[in-house]
């Protein structure tokens, strides 16, 4: 009876080969192939990627000290000895910018840093353990959503920095990325929380905990991993929002102040000579919104790419 069974199976045939685990593309594999054929997300990158150059290693776009005053020549116009002019007190508008890039992107960066470490670790906590933890958590976090960005702002750093009084730049960056940290954090909370609601429902956790895996395990192993992709979107959208947040608080006068360089300080210390001398702000504030483009422009293609439904 064995006979024919094993005659229908030719001798030659060979068994089907196990699907490469290389070419099982999982949910971050194929959002890199979709962003590779975006335009929109190269171009971004090269705009992001020249402004970090510029932030790191400033010396390799110009070696004319952005501290550095020429009276003489106050509110000259662009030209061979300046290139972008120069300003009130005669510093080189182009050196400023320049320089400007480092502290600028330093605060956008350290602000969604910690506002994704606060906002990712509560969402985690409160969806993950839902009760009474999760409902103290949303209610904490309601309050410091329903505080006005720019009046929140105010009051933060008017009560740790009082006005006239010289502050160090480290402590000034300090404080502004803490202030934006603190109003913004509710947000990646909710993003966090929802996800992490999602996420424990599904099958491949209940296995995990039928398993016995503690909750620890079942947090940082099965559950962190399946809810990073809306936390990062949101990030890097955020990065460029919180960069125009750190201008708008320079230019209120309690954000970085001088001695600090950076593209906001540059627009606040302009303001009341725009007619006179509209150079010393317009490419401040030029660098400012290309730079806030470029990383919305990467937020909108990560986010495209992340999400099955949009394509």
């Amino acid at each position: 009876m064995t006979e024919p069974l094993l005659a229908a199976r030719p001798a030659d045939t060979e068994p089907e080969p196990e699907p490469d685990a290389a070419e099982v593309s999982g949910l971050w594999t194929d959002a890199w192939r979709q962003l590779r054929r975006r335009p929109l997300f190269w171009v971004a990158s090269v705009i992001i990627l020249v402004l970090l150059v510029m932030a790191f290693f400033p010396s390799l776009f110009t070696s004319i000290d952005p501290r550095a005053t020429d009276l003489a020549g106050s509110g000259s116009e662009p030209g061979p000895d300046a290139i972008f002019g120069r300003d009130l007190q005669g510093h080189d508008v182009f050196a400023r910018a320049v320089y400007g890039a480092g502290p600028t992107l330093a605060v956008g960066v350290l602000a969604t840093l910690g506002t994704v470490l606060v906002g990712a670790l509560a969402g985690l906590l409160g969806g993950f353990r839902g009760g009474w933890q999760d409902s103290l958590l949303s209610r904490f976090a309601e309050i410091f959503a329903g505080l006005p960005f720019v009046l929140g702002g105010i009051v933060i750093l008017t009560t740790f920095n009082p006005p006239g009084q010289p502050v160090p730049e480290s402590r000034l960056i300090f404080q502004v990325v803490t202030t934006i940290t603190v109003l913004s954090w509710p947000i990646a909370m909710r993003i966090m929380r929802a996800a992490t609601i999602t996420a424990k429902q599904q099958d491949y956790v209940k296995a995990a905990r039928a398993l016995g895996a503690g909750p620890l395990r079942i947090v940082f192993r099965h559950i962190l991993p399946n809810t990073l992709a809306p936390v990062l979107v949101y990030a890097t959208i955020q990065l460029g929002a919180f960069i125009g947040a750190e201008a708008t608080l320079s230019f209120l006068g309690i954000g970085l102040k001088d001695p600090v360089v950076s593209w906001g300080v540059m627009i606040a210390e302009s303001q009341d000579r725009v007619a006179q001398i509209p150079h010393a702000i317009l490419f401040p504030a030029g660098f400012l919104v290309v730079t806030v483009l470029a990383f919305v422009m990467l937020g909108d293609a990560v986010r495209d790419a992340l999400d099955p439904r949009g394509r």
